[in-house]
């Protein structure tokens, strides 16, 4: 199952060696709704090797914020920190599995 990624626990989930990708969404956004079961597929695909996370941009603006995101769903991709990929709008498994496999 994928983190629910909070204001509060963002800090520590990113400091893993681990590459991070995170799936900002809503509740009442369609497209997001779609992405989710690929999310909840992958989280169980990759647990030990990859953080797959969701963060509602409704409970967690900060860090909506802190990633410029401005429109939803948008899958962030990080790596040792630092922002190396972006995924905006909907889209199939496998285009967010190409771009976690080039983290690995």
């Amino acid at each position: 199952m994928a983190l629910a990624i909070t204001n509060e626990n963002y800090a520590e989930i990113v400091k893993t060696d681990l590459p991070v990708v995170i799936d900002f969404w809503a509740e009442w956004c369609g497209p997001c709704r779609m992405i989710t079961p690929i999310i909840e597929e992958l989280a169980g695909e990759y647990e030990g090797k990859a953080v797959i996370g969701k963060c509602d941009v409704e409970g967690a603006d900060e860090i909506a914020m802190k990633f410029g995101v401005r429109n939803i769903p948008t899958i962030v991709f990080i790596k040792n920190g630092e922002v190396v990929d972006k995924q905006v709008g909907a889209c199939q498994k496998k285009d967010i599995v190409a771009k976690l496999e080039k983290l690995m």
